[in-house]
């Protein structure tokens, strides 16, 4: 398994992986995600912040990272720490438990960027997510009330979210 940046070739997979999950979302959940725009992908991609897992040349895993999310995280924001966001599994690959590969390539990274925390959001009071992140690693910080949600993705107005956060130690 590899973990690398993803590239311009890479966007109807990525699109593709995003229909998939919006379309299990929609199954179970009230919330889901929007149709993003590709510009928002294509700058991400620009920026080296899209990500994918790469499995016998196949795309398993995607996500998108940012070291900035001043909406979600507001006054936590000046904290040093990676954001993951739009975590997307090639079904193909459920049940591999793919977030904790990410989660140990994650760590290296935010040690790498000089980041003490790794953390995710998710949109309202998801006990499976919850349950599955904390599993991985991650401490559920609460829910959280978004005051101001002007140029995030559909998904986030008016919407309550769940927070999550890793601390991440130094190797010795």
């Amino acid at each position: 398994m590899e973990i690398q940046n993803s590239a311009l070739k890479d966007i109807d997979e990525i699109f593709r992986l995003y229909k998939i999950a919006t379309d299990f979302q929609k199954t179970k959940y009230t919330v889901h995600w929007p149709e993003f725009e590709r510009g928002l992908i294509e700058t991400e991609i620009a920026e080296n912040r899209q990500w994918k897992m790469v499995m016998n040349g196949i795309t398993a895993c995607i996500w998108a990272t940012t070291f900035n999310d001043p909406k979600i995280w507001e006054e936590r924001n000046e904290d040093p720490a990676v954001y993951i966001h739009r975590i997307a599994t090639n079904p193909d690959f459920r049940g591999k438990n793919l977030v904790e590969y990410m989660v140990e390539w994650a760590k290296k990274y935010a040690l790498t960027n000089k980041k003490r925390f790794i953390r995710m959001d998710t949109v309202g009071d998801n006990q499976g997510l919850i349950i599955y992140y904390t599993k991985c690693g991650f401490d559920f910080l609460g829910l959280s009330k978004l005051k101001n949600t002007n140029g995030l993705p559909a998904h986030y107005d008016n919407a309550t979210v769940s927070l999550f956060q890793m601390e991440v130690k130094p190797y010795n």
